[in-house]
């Protein structure tokens, strides 16, 4: 089932801006909300529909290259890592990254039982890491192919003392007795409308529901430490410069147990000695002197899956444009790829020898040697034209 456009789901134009498309988010979680529709299947997956939206049209980067690629740059995330598509979000994951949404002075807090505190359904705030940037060089080879990246990435890891707890063993962990374990206090108000329950983070365990009586010596208590960790990366074939792909979970470790964030990979290309990429079409400059021009021959021509030989017809002029189809780069994930554009110049020598010299007066004033551009002779806008096309 083909999936539906983003400002579809949220009931907003394109041109939507920031407070607009957070207001149709806002209205379509109170709709949708899980603990207004208990057990409600479709309501769930509506919930989910629209937090991924949101996710993408929140975020200025995302949101371009969404409106640039539509669904496929899903794909661009890097090894199946998540990306920026919610199609694999939980609910835990809706709540602990839209925490301006469902945390602390949301306009439904409380309406709902006030039960979700930065994300998790028992109502502990769950935490999350950072994400992290890296950059990656690739040649233009790599580039159309696709390639497998292994990277050596300092950050900050779950600390293997502690399994990440932050606690020296596991009975150092008491209940907090503030809120009971649930990482959350309610307050109710009496007010001239009635009872008004509010619900807020619990300020003792800061909304995990537990305390540590002894902390771990290795990480004191955080639950992460200063690692490297080598991260194999697949890029898919037809990526381009200062594009980003996004790897879930790859990120800096969470304290205590928490979410990962995520590894972003900005995307540089190695210039190639001999092409030049534009788009997906490679170009190569050919240089043919003007006797093969006249003549004709056939000459060895790069390409980024090797070398072939292509054919220059008699009486070639400078130019012409020879187009070698699908030698170029592909689209990222489709099968379509572009061209290789052989732009053919024609080579005059700088200097001559006497002999040389003496050979062209010869045939300087023969009658095919004069130009005489017939109709059907392209101009160099034409030829322009035409290539962009």
């Amino acid at each position: 089932m083909a999936k539906r456009d983003y400002y579809d789901i949220l009931g907003v134009a394109k041109g939507a801006d920031a407070d607009e498309i957070k207001k149709a988010y806002r209205k379509m979680a109170i709709k949708y909300h899980p603990d207004k529709n208990e057990g409600d299947k479709a309501a769930e997956d509506k919930f989910k529909e629209a937090a991924e939206a949101y996710e993408v049209l929140s975020s200025p980067e995302k949101r371009q290259r969404y409106d640039q690629f539509g669904h496929a740059a899903n794909a661009h995330s890097a090894n199946g890592g998540g990306g920026y598509g919610g199609g694999g979000m939980n609910m835990d994951d809706i709540f602990s990254q839209f925490g301006d949404i469902f945390g602390g002075g949301s306009p439904f807090e409380g309406f709902f039982g006030g039960g979700r505190q930065g994300g998790s359904a028992s109502g502990r705030r769950v935490s999350r890491g950072s994400n992290l940037r890296i950059k990656v060089r690739l040649t233009l080879e790599e580039i159309a192919n696709g390639a497998e990246k292994k990277i050596k990435v300092n950050k900050q890891i779950s600390c293997k003392t502690c399994d990440g707890t932050g606690a020296k063993d596991k009975a150092s962990f008491q209940t907090c007795k503030t809120c009971g374990g649930s990482g959350a206090v309610r307050r109710v108000t009496n007010t001239i409308l009635g009872q008004m329950q509010t619900t807020s983070t619990c300020p003792t365990c800061n909304g995990e529901g537990s305390t540590i009586l002894s902390k771990c010596t290795v990480c004191h208590g955080d639950g992460v430490t200063r690692g490297e960790e080598t991260i194999t990366i697949n890029i898919p074939a037809g990526v381009s410069e200062g594009m980003q792909l996004s790897m879930g979970g790859k990120g800096n470790a969470a304290p205590r147990g928490g979410v990962p964030g995520d590894l972003i990979i900005l995307i540089e290309e190695i210039p190639h000695e001999t092409l030049k990429r534009d788009g997906n079409n490679v170009i190569y400059d050919l240089h043919v002197n003007f006797i093969d021009a006249t003549l004709g021959t056939s000459v060895e021509v790069p390409t980024i899956d090797g070398k072939v030989k292509i054919k220059i017809d008699a009486g070639t002029q400078g130019g012409k444009i020879l187009r070698l189809k699908s030698k170029g780069v592909p689209e990222v994930n489709s099968y379509r790829r572009g061209d290789q554009l052989v732009h053919i110049n024609i080579w005059t020598p700088k200097a001559l020898s006497r002999e040389e010299r003496e050979l062209l007066e010869k045939l300087q004033d023969s009658p095919n040697f004069k130009p005489n551009p017939g109709k059907n002779e392209k101009s160099f806008f034409e030829r322009m034209k035409e290539y962009f096309e």
